[in-house]
């Protein structure tokens, strides 16, 4: 099944990792932004199928961003996932309970992030 997916971060390094991981699907269609204004305008002009996002970010951070996804009516039934090192169970729940699907844990595995993505929005 293709896939686009979204994955918005700061950090340009972690961007191009991601983008590279996620490429080694040949279904996946990515598509990269590095601040969560940008993600949110993407988002709306592409309607990806899923988007991974950046919890700390500056200026917009991953759950304001989220908020702001799901305000839309565009946007609001995207699956996000956080991508974040915050992984502590309590800031997990915190971030499914702001409407994430899933979250993970960053290192990410960069050979297996496809199928980990593919898996949680599947669930």
């Amino acid at each position: 099944m293709r896939l686009k997916v979204l994955y918005v971060d700061d950090e340009a390094d972690i961007r191009e990792v991601a983008m590279i991981a996620l490429e080694l699907d040949p279904d996946i269609e990515v598509r990269i932004e590095s601040s969560g204004a940008a993600g949110v305008a993407a988002a709306l002009k592409w309607l990806p199928d899923a988007i991974l996002l950046d919890v700390m970010m500056p200026l917009m951070d991953g759950p304001t961003t989220l908020l702001v996804l799901k305000e839309n009516p565009a946007t609001h039934s995207i699956p996000v996932i956080f991508v974040t090192a915050r992984a502590q169970s309590i800031e997990i729940e915190q971030f499914i309970n702001l409407g994430a699907r899933d979250v993970i844990t960053k290192p990410f595995n960069a050979m297996t992030l496809a199928v980990e993505v593919r898996r949680r929005i599947a669930a």
